[in-house]
């Protein structure tokens, strides 16, 4: 955070605010993650557990797999979100080595170019040693304590019956202990992070080596796939494939996965600080339209609380209820001018009597009232708008074409834009609203009050008292309506009783005219009154955040700063530190004004400024003469020839590392038109 003489107390306290939202933030987050994957690695763990006592057991499934040298395969699924990977298999690890067994390897393709490779990383994560492939790229050992043990499959089974086979006086208390949450016999589990990676060679030679020995070794491998099952087909022969007997797995779509993260991180009045409708937006594109991970989402969330609490001097206000009027009465002169400053309250200010106008704009006591009341406000707004939000994502959720979107996000998103009851896409979800069945309707009224009974909102018991009036409205029509059913019934009997012709066409003319009228039906008319009032909950509370006063507190809206930091440019990021280093490093004796070049700026930059003023071949000779006539600028001439000579050694070698870091950026060439010539690759600003 920016530290400042005058406010070093408020920095600090900012500071530790945003830490602890942060620390909040990231348990809860670690606690949805850790329960959306929950039935994925119970599911995983309960294939584990039947592989392993079938060949504890060695019953007759096992017997039978181990004739046809048959493999228990897991083929994890789990989308294209890569980054997000790790976070699954370091749980999948920690809940394998608290329940099942604790040999487990976790292997990536860059590790194991070769068979061999694979061999070295996999008895080397299972006997707990580094190995350093580079060191062995000649051998086929790995050194475990003082003993180097041959990377081979007999080796790994040798190394298992002996680890496993010891007894509780032969084994050390650490390592007994350790052993005691598994079975005499846990299973080798080897996960394959990436499989789309792994060259098939690589593949097939390791699948075909450890079916040979699957009678002796309790093998079981973890494939993790990122596209579709169908890889394992495509990468692997049918006479490979049918050595292993797989089962499939499929974790949450990352869709759900996120839907879940909004819902709990953004719909909710548990957390002071929002986002504004312009960075969600931003979040929520670079996760549909770049990489799917819900971990980069989270930086991203991240991202927006550091920057809010970096730049807004008033972030120290975001925080929860009951610190608010502390804080509040402790705020200095300077920060009362603060919030005088903020738009939303100026705003508020116009719309109140000249007394008070006077009394916000000068009386800092006053004010500070006045804000706490507002801050109250804001938070009541909160919990009624998040209550509301969901109400109407029961209703527009259930439409055909979902003209304000299938997921709550979407519906959030609409509703912080504008003003969402003034969109035609409302206007359409009204319209299709009104064409419900009863049916429809009285679950969505159902649902409707359970969310309002559970909100923590307490304006609501009005509503949830005329919800259920409605309910009971429908009940009643269904009463009635059998009711009518039998009068029809009855008054058809009475019309086909009646033979006098003057009565009988009386009759048929008076249901031919109550037909061309076409009242609405009493279910019709109660439909609308829903309909309305639904409708006038979502004028009411639904009203977009930029219209709250003190809005700036808790909403983060700087939609071009996130831009900027999240999408990269880097041959923007690198012009500006190379044509103006000052920029980065802060160091005032690199400053320079006019376009000038300074000879205390690092070589490269030097030398890129020089290559600026080049045309498509620069002479190296010529730009040698221009980077020495900087550089000794500010020196002065040296008599001694054989000093001079030395200086000259030492500008060339500098020069000729810089030319070298230019190349290696990308910004020169060498030329085959002349020798003594480099070709300049960029052109046009940044």
């Amino acid at each position: 955070f920016r530290s400042r003489s005058d406010d070093s107390e408020d920095t600090e306290l900012r500071f530790v605010t945003c830490q602890s939202l942060w620390n909040q933030i990231k348990s809860e987050t670690e606690q949805i993650q850790e329960d959306l994957n929950k039935q994925l690695l119970d599911n995983l763990v309960s294939f584990l557990s039947r592989s392993h006592s079938e060949f504890q057991a060695k019953t007759t499934e096992w017997t039978c797999r181990m004739k046809f040298r048959e493999i228990p395969t897991a083929a994890l699924v789990l989308g294209v979100n890569v980054t997000d990977h790790d976070l699954t298999f370091r749980g999948l690890s920690d809940v394998l080595q608290d329940n099942i067994t604790p040999f487990i390897a976790l292997l990536e393709a860059k590790d194991c170019a070769g068979i061999k490779n694979l061999m070295q990383k996999l008895m080397g994560q299972l006997m707990n040693c580094d190995v350093d492939v580079d060191s062995l790229e000649d051998e086929d050992c790995v050194q475990v304590s003082q003993n180097r043990i041959r990377c081979s499959m007999s080796s790994l089974i040798s190394w298992y019956e002996s680890v496993t086979k010891k007894t509780d006086s032969e084994t050390p208390s650490k390592k007994r202990n350790s052993f005691s949450r598994h079975w005499q016999s846990p299973p080798v589990v080897v996960i394959f992070k990436d499989m789309e990676s792994f060259t098939t060679k690589v593949l097939q030679d390791f699948i075909v080596i450890s079916s040979q020995h699957i009678h002796e070794l309790p093998l079981v491998l973890i494939f993790g796939i990122a596209t579709s099952p169908m890889i394992i087909h495509r990468l692997l022969p049918h006479s490979v494939s049918s050595l292993l007997c797989i089962e499939l797995f499929q974790s949450l779509s990352c869709k759900e996965h996120l839907s879940t993260i909004i819902d709990k991180l953004l719909l909710t009045s548990r957390f002071p600080f929002k986002l504004g409708e312009k960075v969600l937006q931003v979040l929520i594109n670079i996760f549909l339209y770049h990489d799917f991970s819900v971990q980069n989402f989270i930086k991203g969330f991240q991202l927006c609380i550091v920057e809010h609490f970096y730049s807004q001097p008033l972030s120290v206000l975001c925080c929860q209820l009951v610190d608010v009027k502390k804080r509040v009465y402790s705020l200095s002169h300077d920060q009362c001018e603060n919030i005088r400053r903020l738009p939303s309250f100026r705003r508020y200010v116009e719309k109140q009597e000249a007394g008070k106008q006077v009394a916000l704009l000068t009386n800092d006591s006053f004010l500070k009232e006045e804000a706490e009341k507002l801050l109250e406000d804001l938070h009541v707004y909160h919990e009624n708008y998040v209550s509301i939000l969901r109400c109407l994502h029961v209703f527009t959720s259930s439409l055909p074409k979902y003209p304000l979107g299938k997921q709550i996000r979407e519906l959030h998103c609409a509703c912080l834009e504008n003003r969402v009851w003034e969109t035609e896409e409302y206007e359409s979800s009204l319209q299709l609203a009104r064409m419900l069945n009863k049916t429809d309707l009285v679950t969505m009224l159902q649902q409707c009050v359970e969310i309002l009974r559970s909100s923590s909102g307490k304006e609501f018991d009005k509503t949830v008292e005329k919800l259920k009036e409605f309910l009971t409205q429908f009940q009643n029509l269904e009463a009635e309506a059998s009711q009518e059913r039998d009068v029809s019934v009855s008054s058809q009997k009475e019309l086909q009783k009646k033979t006098d012709l003057y009565h009988l066409q009386k009759t048929l003319l008076e249901l031919k005219e109550s037909r061309r009228s076409k009242k609405l039906t009493k279910f019709e008319m109660l439909r609308f009154e829903v309909v309305d009032y639904i409708d006038s909950l979502v004028r009411k509370y639904l009203v977009p955040a930029d219209d709250r006063t003190l809005h700036e507190i808790v909403y983060f809206n700087a939609a071009t700063v996130l831009r900027g930091h999240l999408n990269a440019a880097p041959r923007t990021a690198l012009h500006t530190a190379l044509n103006n280093p000052h920029w980065y490093l802060k160091n005032q004796a690199l400053k320079c004004d006019g376009g000038g070049i300074s000879n205390k700026a690092p070589d490269i930059c030097i030398v890129y400024k020089l290559h600026l003023e080049c045309g498509r071949l620069i002479n190296l000779v010529d730009w040698l003469e221009a980077f020495s006539t900087v550089v000794m600028a500010a020196e002065e001439p040296n008599a001694d020839a054989a000093s001079s000579d030395q200086v000259d050694d030492i500008i060339h070698a500098r020069f000729i590392r810089a030319i070298s870091e230019m190349e290696l950026l990308g910004f020169i060439k060498p030329s085959k038109q002349k020798t003594d010539h480099v070709a300049r690759l960029t052109w046009g600003g940044c």
